[in-house]
């Protein structure tokens, strides 16, 4: 089981990149794709057709949704690293990431640094 950052989304759609190969790599060898809703958001938020978001979706088993678990998880992170306006989004992501039990997929692995103190583990 992975999660997907929102930039694993986007470039998997990019043929050659290294996302693509490793989500198509994941894939064959039936891991189970998450996308946080948060990354899933970001994503729609595109600029993105109605193909590519199909596309990107077929390879999801689910897009797990931002509850109350996640909240209090993320809200915890964004304090535990210093209340940073910046780290809102990523502490979401992080937090739906470490709740599922999934390590996280993103081509920000600084960005997502501060949290590997606090149960997040990367893919």
């Amino acid at each position: 089981m992975i999660c997907l950052d929102t930039n694993y989304l986007i470039r998997c759609l990019e043929a050659g990149s290294e996302e693509a190969e490793r989500i198509t790599a994941w894939y064959r060898h039936g891991e189970r794709l998450l996308a946080p809703v948060t990354a899933w958001y970001e994503f729609l938020c595109g600029p993105v057709t109605a193909e590519q978001e199909e596309i990107v979706r077929a390879f999801l088993v689910e897009v797990i949704p931002f509850a109350e678990e996640q909240a209090r998880e993320a809200a915890h992170l964004f304090n535990a690293t210093g209340r940073k306006r910046h780290l809102r989004v990523d502490a979401m992501i992080a937090a739906t990431s470490i709740v599922a039990g999934a390590p996280l997929a993103t081509g920000n692995r600084e960005d997502f640094q501060l949290f590997l103190a606090h149960g997040l583990k990367l893919a």
